[in-house]
């Protein structure tokens, strides 16, 4: 084999090599846009939930407010006749736990609290927990599918939180779990969840 010959051989292995490299960073960054464009499609599902079930209501009204980038909550419902006014931050997923930045609970805030002409002025974050575990990537399994919904406490400092499937909520401190005492909002709708019946009185 010629010197000439080798080194071709040689280029046409080093291009093989950067071939089989290049491939799993584009399957990792395809499946990444995947996982992303499921999650926002959660998120719209559920807003999208949340404003149907409001509007089914006689005497209540919710609105998709959009993207987070805009500094608007994800839902705002109101009602006149009861004068109150929801402003609802909504998560949904399938894992065990549900996160909320701190930066999400103080839009929520800033909107009730420009409503000031209505009596009762809420920030609620609405959770759901899928009926689907995710175990691992791509990986499931079944379980009860579970609905929270509490309100923020004002008197609380305001930090990164999350809840989890059980319905219990922690504040995020230093990257250490304390645990946080919120408030069910009794809902207009009727809601399951884990045998508790959110039937407005």
């Amino acid at each position: 084999m010629t010197i000439m010959a080798i080194e071709q051989l040689r280029i046409k292995q080093f291009e093989n090599i950067q071939k089989e490299t290049k491939k799993p960073k584009k399957s990792v960054k395809l499946l990444n846009q995947k996982i992303a464009r499921t999650r926002r499609q959660r998120g719209y599902n559920w807003e999208d939930t949340l404003v149907k079930r409001f509007n089914s209501v006689e005497g209540w009204k919710a609105f998709r407010l959009g993207s987070p980038s805009v500094g608007l909550p994800d839902v705002l419902a109101v009602s006149t006749k009861e004068n109150t006014i929801y402003t609802i931050e909504a998560k949904s997923g399938t894992n065990t736990t549900l996160y909320v930045p701190y930066d999400q609970i103080l839009r929520c805030l800033k909107w009730i609290h420009t409503f000031e002409l209505y009596r009762t002025r809420k920030m609620v974050i609405a959770f759901k927990f899928l009926s689907k575990k995710r175990i691992g990537t791509g990986k499931y399994e079944r379980r009860e599918l579970r609905e929270y919904y509490k309100i923020w406490d004002e008197s609380c400092p305001v930090t990164d939180f999350l809840c989890t499937y059980d319905g219990i909520t922690h504040a995020l401190i230093g990257g250490k779990r304390k645990r946080l005492e919120l408030e069910d909002c009794f809902m207009p709708f009727p809601v399951k969840n884990n045998g508790i019946s959110y039937d407005k009185a």
